[in-house]
């Protein structure tokens, strides 16, 4: 069955995909391949599959971009199906590869494996990996014993080729999986040492997200006359995902994380972060608030990552807080929630973290948590990434107890409507003929099994409103003259703004070029609300705008990380109507006592 419709005659080398008329059976392939797909819940091919199966793509080399999650794995299985198995029903007995799979990392290769063993377990088929980080002497073995098809990542492979433990002499295809993101961490070299080792008559295969000019000219150069298949007419969007953002203050990210994992409590989600200290802090404080949570990152061994997404797919952990190694090849059909702790670096990382939700026709959730400082950044990243993203609040702990109200309400119905067997319905009976709960009365008694069913749940965290746009402010009165002072634009000559200091002077180093970055980000005011300095030898003073004030010395105290013991401290009353709590009544916070001989404390770190 046709599926595919052309704008006009595919020209020679390219072959783009508009529209999708019908879906398509798999009735063209082996019928070993038949019952594993059927045993696995393929009816129809999904767009990707489509494409490589349709006919005019029948033993020529592709170039195939198509969006993460579209099922590329399973398509480029099925597309190199007739180089393998020569129209029988098997393959032919194990020994030097007839394929070759390279992928970026370890886990997409790890993940490529058990898709492609059990697609070829009806027809024999024998997978083996080389990856990285895994014993290279067993993979030697592996190797020795015969494959069909072996899958690595570039350097380990390369390395086989080398020593001669993985013989080329028999490859019929070669597939490059994520090839744009293995020219991003630096594996050009070693895709063209593999590829050079490689039989000429051999069919080439490569996959990747986007086309850069990097891929095309390796497509140029080891692949002859391909097709280019361009799958969702160039939309990288999921139809499947979601997109949402909301704007916190940025010393509540965290407490952001955990009112979202409350409230959608999804079966799995995944909370991205940028570094590897980021992801070792957030996932101690779920971990620590009661959350089933695993961390994936760069520092962790192979066994340790492994474990980890076993954890993560046996149901023994809920929540994989990862950096971006694992924004690509990590297939987890359950995920339902990708959270942004920590905003990606560039439109393509956002569309790949996000992929790992609304896979295989499931609905999934993206949600950016943005710091209000950076939320100009946060819009540009979401256009260039042509996605559109419904803004809103970070959930409350308000929202949060109601979910929670609404789920076990929801679940004390069907336990209710399901017939009770009679050891229950015994204690039942045995509970309210109790004298002591039946002086309490049924309301003490439902709401002793409502603590008991939230009693596991993890604390919901109290999130502040996120302050108004300047625009929105009333005038500030000055609470020493009664003088009306706008809220927004510059102050008048003489006008004075509310002063204070800090413990690090002339003496420990402070220096204006990089005084000014660090007290915008400890008080997340802008520069023009900071107005004159005074370094001194020990100390240094300075202005902030009347209507920051109280925003400024709030953030202040928060503060966590680098610099947050220097010591920062209002030199005059604050203004009591900019909505905060008097100084009185807030909890004070601890600082270091430092010794008279101490040294001076030097400046804070320059901003990066």
């Amino acid at each position: 069955m046709q599926c595919l419709t052309f704008r006009a005659p595919p020209p020679k080398g390219r072959l783009e995909i508009l529209e999708y008329r019908s879906p398509m059976p798999f009735n063209n392939l082996a019928a070993s391949l038949q019952a594993a797909l059927a045993e696995r819940g393929y009816a129809e091919a999904t767009p990707v599959q489509a494409a490589v199966l349709d006919p005019a793509t029948t033993g020529r080399d592709l170039l195939v971009s198509a969006r993460t999650g579209s099922g590329k794995t399973v398509a480029y299985g099925l597309a190199m199906a007739a180089e393998l198995m020569a129209g029988e029903e098997r393959l032919p007995p194990a020994g030097a590869p007839l394929a070759l799979i390279v992928a970026p990392t370890r886990e997409l290769a790890l993940q490529v494996k058990t898709e492609l063993s059990w697609l070829y377990a009806a027809a024999g088929g024998r997978v083996v990996s080389v990856v990285g980080g895994m014993d290279p002497l067993a993979e030697r073995r592996a190797l020795n014993a015969g494959a069909h098809i072996v899958v690595g990542t570039p350097g380990r492979m390369r390395d086989h080729l080398e020593r001669s433990n993985l013989r080329p002499d028999n490859l019929r295809v070669v597939v490059l999986d994520e090839a744009d993101e293995m020219l991003d961490l630096g594996f050009k070299e070693e895709l063209e040492a593999i590829l050079e080792e490689t039989p000429a008559e051999r069919r080439t295969l490569m996959f990747s997200a986007t086309v850069p000019r990097g891929i095309a000219a390796l497509a140029k150069g080891y692949q002859k006359d391909a097709l280019r298949l361009e799958v969702g007419g160039g939309d990288p969007q999921h139809t499947d995902i979601e997109y949402r953002a909301c704007v916190v203050a940025p010393y509540e990210l965290e407490r952001a994380v955990v009112n979202l994992l409350r409230l959608e409590d999804p079966a799995l989600a995944m909370v991205f972060c940028a570094t590897r200290a980021s992801v070792n802090r957030l996932h101690g404080n779920l971990t620590e608030r009661g959350f089933s949570t695993v961390a994936l990152s760069g520092e962790l061994s192979q066994a340790e990552r492994t474990r980890a997404l076993q954890n993560l797919r046996d149901g023994r952990a809920r929540v994989c807080v990862a950096t971006d190694v694992a924004a690509r090849g990590i297939d987890l059909p359950e995920l339902g929630l990708v959270i942004h702790a920590e905003l990606p670096r560039d439109p393509d990382t956002l569309l790949h973290r996000s992929g790992r939700t609304g896979r295989a026709g499931r609905k999934g959730i993206s949600q950016l948590i943005v710091p209000h400082t950076r939320r100009t950044l946060a819009q540009r990243l979401l256009q260039a990434a042509r996605v559109q993203a419904t803004w809103g609040p970070a959930p409350s702990a308000e929202a949060v107890r109601a979910k929670d109200a609404e789920r076990i309400g929801e679940k004390a119905v069907l336990l209710a409507s399901e017939p009770a067997d009679e050891a229950d319905l015994a204690v039942a009976r045995a509970l309210l003929a109790d004298p002591r709960l039946a002086e309490a009365g049924p309301e003490a008694v439902a709401a002793a099994l409502v603590r008991t069913l939230r009693g596991p749940l993890p604390a919901p965290e109290e999130i502040a409103e996120p302050r108004p746009q300047r625009v929105e402010r009333p005038d500030y009165r000055d609470p020493r003259t009664d003088e009306r002072i706008p809220r927004d634009g510059p102050r008048e000559p003489g006008q004075e703004g509310i002063w204070f200091h800090m413990d690090v002077g002339r003496d420990g180093n402070a220096d204006p070029k990089w005084l000014l970055p660090f007290l915008c980000r400890r008080g997340h005011v802008t520069r023009s609300e900071i107005g004159r300095i005074r370094i001194m030898p020990n100390e240094t003073q300075f202005e902030v705008a009347p209507y920051a004030a109280v925003r400024f010395d709030t953030a202040s105290r928060k503060a966590t990380g680098e610099n947050a013991e220097i010591r920062i401290e209002p030199m005059q009353p604050l203004p009591r109507d900019a909505g905060e709590a008097p100084r009185e009544q807030r909890e004070p916070r601890e600082h270091r006592k430092r010794s008279p001989t101490a040294p001076p404390r030097r400046g804070p770190s320059r901003p990066r």
